[in-house]
């Protein structure tokens, strides 16, 4: 199994074409490096797919997921610029099986790019 500490949501969506190499920069260029035991969600612009880049302590994993209908709840910056967010365990099972997590608790602003 594999240990997820803390969960970060980027608002800026990606090319889901990006592999986890490429998600894996993405991270190092918002947070300097990838924290073990942590993971990184990804969505694409229509918000209708989801990659999940978690480190393990000794590499990543990327996972993806693809709805067939309808759209994951998915915050977006006003700006144009990546705010990542940390979700709580209880507000990533919502993303993931397409609820509102946004009822759940206020999501906090970590940091910005």
């Amino acid at each position: 199994m594999i240990r997820i500490d803390a969960l970060w949501l980027a608002s800026e969506p990606v090319d889901m074409r990006a592999g986890a190499d490429r998600l894996l920069s993405r991270v190092v260029q918002v947070f300097g490096a990838a924290q073990a035991h942590h993971g990184y969600l990804f969505t694409n612009d229509r918000a209708n797919r989801l990659k999940l880049l978690v480190h393990d302590g000794f590499g990543v994993w990327c996972a993806a997921r693809r709805l067939n209908n309808g759209s994951f709840v998915w915050t977006r910056d006003g700006g144009g610029s990546a705010v990542p967010l940390q979700l709580t365990r209880e507000q990533f099972q919502a993303l993931v099986v397409g609820l509102p997590w946004q009822c759940l608790e206020q999501l906090r602003i970590i940091t910005r790019v």
